[in-house]
């Protein structure tokens, strides 16, 4: 099985290309359970699912993105990924900023991952 540090590599890259549903499907567990700050977190990949198809459905313009640090333990099965976003949105508007997706792996799927930014 691969490292979380070799499957975080791989899920931002994906990212970068523009994969983001088939990362999606290919790092997220079944009862993944989703949170933005603190609003109610989505639970199960259902769920999430349409979450992030809404999100990329939405897009109207995606200017870039950009990885900006990468903190892994492999023994607390943690990751946390700090990003510079910068986009449109049809709901959201105009969108840049930095999150921090703090993610807890298992099996080489995610169980659990939370963002943090500023709105």
């Amino acid at each position: 099985m691969a490292s979380i540090k070799e499957n975080v590599e791989k899920l931002n890259q994906m990212i970068l290309d523009g994969e983001i549903l088939d990362a999606f499907e290919k790092f997220y567990a079944e009862e993944i359970v989703m949170q933005d700050n603190e609003t109610p977190a989505r639970e199960g990949k259902d769920a999430n699912r349409k979450f992030e198809q809404d999100f990329v459905n939405n897009l109207t313009e995606f200017r870039g993105a950009e990885v900006k640090n990468i903190m892994i333990s492999e023994d607390a099965g943690v990751a946390a990924v700090e990003w510079f976003m910068d986009y449109s949105h049809k709901e959201w508007g105009d969108r840049t900023y930095t999150q921090v997706a703090v993610q807890r792996w298992k099996d080489g799927k995610i169980v659990s991952e939370k963002f943090f930014y500023n709105n």
